[in-house]
């Protein structure tokens, strides 16, 4: 103890010398020519602090979003703008190479997935951009964003094979070109751009790293156009391809981190010693001459099939979580800071890897829905704006965690970050998982000495699974803020008066000093004690719900608030000249500050009038705390509001929310139509149209255990359903029939002889494929027969490895074997979605159609001709009686009111009766009126595919499908595919129409994404 008492003091005199010295003069780095790396432009420039834009000097906080999650480009900048109101200035986005180039040469970037929108809409919320196109992205997304047909290529995928190459090039001299055109030097918003994609480990017997094949992917984008930095993500912080590590470097280093994995069952675990606490130490050794960057650090996790849903992910990653990991980041001095994700939106149209289901929620910051009621957006935004407005923190040199230092506990971990002047102290517990409350002091180095902190009454507070960044030396608009245990919100200055707004968890005792001896005037509320120590005036308050406002000298203004309240406020920037802290007409150097309900988007200076726009969810009480002085009037959503003077005669008035009238309809009562989508089993189908499954060889990795290949990305089938047929001569001998069939995680198989079903492999989320042996019926010698076999095809796998080639891992048929039969009697026809690679809607992409029979005939668009044969009345709440695949269609009418954000959602009622279970099924298990629970469906919403529901897997029962896709007023046309995998056939339990939120809004109208409508496909079979 003594000891200790001896460290301490020593620390704090080492401190106190090294603050008064640095107070005598500038930080000379940050007043240096930016440091270089040969760069090709001088707009983005670095040096090892941080960036610099057009020469000033920035902290990129930055939020993962993929236009290609949410098909609406008419909704790109409501996540944008979003994003900005939390205090962000910069948004990471993916680039899904399959969804670009579903055949090799035939690169399409249209409609939906343009990027002209995407940059538009960033340039217009004032939003600067990351660039990540790959080749490979992992994402979650179908083959980690590899098209299908590199299955076929022979060379090591993520090497420098020259087939691998040549075809990452045809991607690059396409997707290249458009954002060199978005670059910032270009007039765009994108300023870093990625190549690659968490280059952090290979196959045996592959070489890695390899510096060569880095360089020739990174000269493709050079040749492509790109002149920015380029930054990497390593899978974690190990200095692969850092700068000085020669053939392909990047230029700025930056590693991923997700510390607390994806255990979204045990969403109040937080296991021991997951917190990082080297990380600093990582990066002084492996990349010291650049800012230091986390590329993607956590703000959710994915959920597999059968998981527990996103619910429980947002609760692992919720408001604590960021409170003491990304505090614990900000210990570490990172400048670049890049959360995944802070929206995740949808796997549609089959674009999700094998690993998870429609929903890519994330439990990220926004929800699926677009709406922001999980509490850790409202902590996020506190943390954002206290970061953008401490331009000390960008030249601070963060220390050594210490305990029992700065505090008189060794319950908690302190880690100074100080700087020329200002120190910035980050308090967590020891146990960074405890849910106790620890009582302690302060010991902190100020330029007034070294104090113990409060100096007037009480003892300060942490609770569990809680952070802190206290503040020493603190400028705020000129005047100094000695220190500050209450948390900074944010601070402004108009003309030579500046507001203050600090913040505090509940019944917490908090103190404020500011330099200088002056008489403190609380103008509203109370429980405020004052005193002047040390050359210093000091307030001392216990946080409690009631706004106190203080006034210290004629120059500043304290606002104290309880965390929960600070909520409501927001700090946005006001239009004026371009500034590198926001693109298009955004700088943070103007801002105002409101305290409002659910979301302020913009604002807006003209003739004295702030015109602001934004949400509610209920009536809120506008303030304008912080505004030029020539601010007299407000309005929002362009209408007037009526104030009235509010403290230091704030502009204050009630904002009106008004319920909005309307019905949803009942989707059980819709007029649907039915039609049989699994004609293939009939004995007068004809498949002449279909391809040969004749191929002797094949170049996938995996070799042959059939007499010729039955892989669907053989014959360039890459997405959804798979179907076969094989034809035989029956013999009479024919017992038993095996299959191994192969579709990705919860994938399913069924299997039918003629008419009669063999089985089915209904799935679970723990296998990937599947060995079945079914019983054959008696069939007659000498006739012709029929084996029809469907496999669902959940997504290619992922490719983490270099040259591992787990994308190539095939979907279908693996091998078979008919009783009393060779393999070779047996001669198989495939079918996926029309066209294969040559896909037939142009639209909606090469992944949202698979290949069941409604989807090649086109009748999951608009306006199909169910009013004729082949479709009779029928809905899927009354189902089928036997096995196969029912096809559903209706017209749905909405008319929601205008001037509202109504996200709607498909709920379905589950239906399973028993457990999941990978038992096979067939037309000799028993069967009930209300039909088998082991069936499939798919959700299509206008054409487009937005939900994938297995009833005896899960966990997905509600699927949100945006406005845009969705019309609000007018007719939509709905369809579902139902696979009915038990001979008692199935039934959809129950499915309605959800609304998961009822927001006036001022967004305005959304535009609705191209959705051309039917017309027959001569070419259909």
């Amino acid at each position: 103890m003594q000891l200790s008492r001896i460290f301490r003091a020593l620390a704090l005199t080492c401190l106190a010398a090294q603050t008064a010295a640095l107070a005598l003069g500038p930080n000379s780095r940050s007043h240096i020519k930016p440091y270089k790396r040969d760069l090709l432009q001088d707009v983005v420039t670095f040096d090892d602090q941080s960036l610099f834009v057009n020469g000033e000097r920035i902290l990129i906080l930055s939020g993962e979003f993929h236009p290609f999650r949410i098909p609406v480009p008419g909704l790109w900048l409501d996540v944008f703008q979003k994003v900005k109101s939390l205090g962000f200035n910069t948004v990471s986005f993916y680039v899904d190479w399959a969804l670009l180039e579903g055949k090799q040469g035939d690169f399409s970037a249209e409609g939906v997935f343009d990027f002209k929108p995407f940059f538009d809409a960033a340039s217009e919320a004032g939003i600067y951009l990351i660039a990540r196109p790959g080749p490979y992205i992992n994402a979650e997304v179908a083959g980690g964003g590899y098209p299908g047909w590199l299955q076929r290529i022979t060379g090591k995928l993520r090497t420098p094979a020259p087939d691998y190459l040549n075809a990452t090039a045809g991607y690059l001299n396409k997707i290249g070109p458009i954002i060199a055109d978005a670059q910032i030097t270009n007039g765009g918003p994108v300023i870093l751009v990625q190549p690659e994609n968490e280059y952090t480990q290979a196959a045996d017997g592959i070489k890695f790293p390899d510096g060569a094949y880095m360089q020739a992917v990174e000269d493709q984008f050079r040749d492509a156009g790109i002149t920015l930095p380029f930054v990497s993500n390593d899978a974690s912080p190990s200095g692969h391809n850092a700068p000085g590590t020669g053939e392909g470097q990047v230029d700025i280093y930056g590693h991923d981190g997700y510390p607390l994995g994806f255990d979204c069952a045990n969403p109040y675990t937080w296991p021991e010693g997951s917190i990082p606490t080297n990380w600093r130490q990582l990066h002084e050794e492996e990349s010291p001459n650049t800012p230091y960057g986390i590329q993607e650090f956590q703000a959710g996790s994915f959920d597999p099939w059968g998981g527990l849903g996103f619910d429980q992910c947002a609760t692992l990653l919720n408001q604590e979580f960021e409170r003491v990991f990304y505090k614990n980041d900000v210990s570490f001095g990172v400048r670049m800071l890049n959360l995944y994700m802070i929206y995740g939106g949808t796997n549609w149209g089959n674009l999700g890897h094998q690993g998870g289901y429609t929903s890519y929620d994330y439990g990220s910051v926004l929800s699926e829905d677009r709406t922001i009621a999980r509490e850790k957006y409202s902590e996020l935004k506190l943390e954002a704006n206290f970061l953008r407005k401490s331009p000390a923190y960008l030249t601070a040199a963060p220390q050594n965690l210490s305990t029992g230092v700065y505090t008189d506990t060794s319950d908690l971990i302190v880690t100074p970050v100080t700087g020329n002047k200002t120190g910035f102290y980050v308090v967590r517990h020891a146990d960074y998982s405890s849910h106790d409350s620890t009582s302690y002091k302060l010991q902190l180095p100020t330029s007034a000495g070294n104090l113990t902190i409060p100096q007037l009454d009480g003892t300060l507070s942490l609770n569990g699974r809680d952070s802190k960044i206290h503040v020493t030396d603190y400028d705020v608009g000129g005047t100094n803020v000695l220190y500050s245990t209450a948390e900074i919100f944010t601070w402004q200055t108009y003309g030579d008066k500046s507001i203050l707004v600090v913040y505090g968890g509940p019944k917490e005792t908090h103190e404020l000093a500011v330099s200088g001896s002056s008489k403190p005037k609380t103008v509203e509320g109370d429980g405020v004690t004052t005193a002047t120590k040390n050359g210093a005036t000091v307030l001392n308050w216990q946080t409690t719900t009631t706004r106190r406002v203080v006034e210290v000298g004629d120059k500043l203004t304290v606002y104290i608030l309880d965390r929960n309240s600070a909520y409501n406020y927001w700090v946005l920037d006001l239009p004026g000249t371009t500034g590198s802290n926001g693109t298009g007409n955004f700088s943070m150097d103007s801002s105002v500050v409101v305290k409002a309900g659910y979301l302020l988007r913009t604002a807006q200076i003209q003739d004295s009038t702030l015109h602001l726009t934004g949400d509610l969810n209920a009536t809120a009480t506008f303030e304008v705390i912080g505004a030029p002085s020539d601010v007299k009037s407000l309005s929002f959503n362009g209408k007037d509001v009526s104030c009235k003077p509010g403290t230091n005669g704030a502009l204050a008035g009630e904002v009106q929310y008004t319920a909005p009238k309307f019905d949803l309809p009942d989707l059980e009562s819709l007029d649907w139509k039915y039609a049989d989508s699994l004609p293939e089993i009939q004995s007068t189908y004809d498949d002449s149209k279909w391809t040969a499954a004749d191929h002797k060889t094949t170049t996938n990795p995996r070799n042959l255990t059939s007499p010729t290949s039955l892989y669907g990305s053989d014959y360039g089938y890459n997405t959804g359903n798979l179907v076969y047929r094989g034809q035989f001569v029956a013999n009479g001998k024919e017992s038993t029939f095996f299959l191994r069939a192969i579709g990705g995680a919860a994938f399913g198989v069924s299997a039918w002889v003629n008419s009669t079903l063999l089985g089915s492999v209904p799935g679970i989320d723990a296998a990937k494929d599947s060995n079945s042996t079914f019983t054959v019926p008696n069939l007659s010698a000498g006739q012709p027969a029929t084996l029809t076999v469907l496999v669902d095809n959940m997504g290619y796998d992922e490719n983490g490895e270099a040259g591992g080639d787990e994308m190539k891992i095939p979907r279908g048929i693996l091998s078979y074997k008919l009783g009393g039969h060779d393999e070779s009697d047996i001669t198989w026809k495939i079918t996926g979605n029309l066209g294969g690679e040559d896909y037939a809607d142009r639209t909606r992409g090469p992944l949202n159609e698979g290949g069941l029979y409604a989807e090649r005939q086109g009748w999951h668009l608009p306006k199909p001709p169910s009013d004729s044969a082949p479709f009779k009345d029928g809905k899927p709440t009354d189902g089928i009686t036997r096995s196969g695949v029912a096809f559903y269609t209706a017209q749905l009418d909405l008319d929601l009111p205008q001037g509202y954000d109504i996200p709607l959602s498909f709920v379905f009622t589950n239906a399973t009766s028993s457990s999941n279970t990978s038992s096979s099924s067939s037309d000799s298990s028993s069967s009930s009126s209300s039909g088998g629970s082991n069936f499939r469906c798919q959700l299509y919403v206008n054409g487009y595919q937005f939900g994938k529901y297995v009833n005896n897997v899960g966990p997905q029962l509600a699927f949100p499908v945006p406005v845009g896709i969705l019309n609000p007023s007018g007719s939509n046309s709905i369809a579902l595919s139902l696979w009915a995998q038990d001979s008692a056939g199935a039934k959809v339990a129950g499915l309605k129409l959800e609304a998961t939120g009822k927001i006036q809004s001022g967004y305005g109208e959304v535009a609705m994404s191209p959705m051309p409508a039917y017309s027959k496909r001569d070419a259909a079979y």
